[in-house]
């Protein structure tokens, strides 16, 4: 099976409220990016963040692959409603890393969505984010959800939660992404 990233919501609109350590998570999603086999980039579109807008385009420091595929959503769930699960088919991709904004939202509905779709799921604990919920700061926010998705009771398929540098270190280690990481 292929691996695949999917970068969440990475969008200027969502990031018009301030997000938790938003350069180091940035800097950990192209470090991903640029080392994943194959990328999905999905944005949010609703009539806060309509398509074509200042707001619905991407962070402009993020560095896309020229191989990834752009997915719009209207839910929290990457694959309510899009096609996301016929373009992880196409790829043969059973394997899914999965980073972006906001953690407690859009992030968590797609991991739990892909794990009970027997997806298996790997977060990249360093590069998810979230803005201050009253009453709980942000990067307690981060620190829970990483906490929660790792503890999951799934048997047979567990959610990893692992740093950008161990996911990038299996991805070269693997014989199966070897040779078939996207071109810049």
């Amino acid at each position: 099976m292929r691996d695949a990233l999917l970068v969440i919501d990475m969008q200027n609109g969502v990031f018009a409220t301030p997000r938790h350590a938003r350069a180091a998570v940035v800097g950990n999603i192209n470090r991903l990016m640029a080392a994943a086999p194959h990328t999905v980039i999905i944005r949010h579109t609703d009539d806060e963040l309509p398509a074509g807008s200042a707001a619905w385009q991407l962070l402009p420091e993020l560095r896309v692959p020229a191989a990834a595929v752009y997915l719009d959503k209207t839910a929290c769930n990457a694959f309510y409603r899009t096609a996301l699960a016929a373009t992880l088919a196409e790829w043969h991709c059973h394997d899914l890393t999965i980073c972006g904004c906001t953690t407690d939202y859009c992030v968590d509905s797609t991991i739990k969505a892909a794990a009970a779709l027997d997806y298996r799921v790997t977060v990249a604990a360093d590069a998810h984010t979230t803005g201050d919920r009253p009453p709980i700061a942000a990067d307690v926010l981060i620190a829970y959800y990483n906490d929660l998705w790792a503890q999951l009771i799934l048997p047979d398929n567990p959610v990893r939660v692992r740093r950008s540098d161990s996911i990038i270190a299996a991805w070269q280690a693997s014989p199966e992404s070897a040779g078939v990481a996207q071109k810049r």
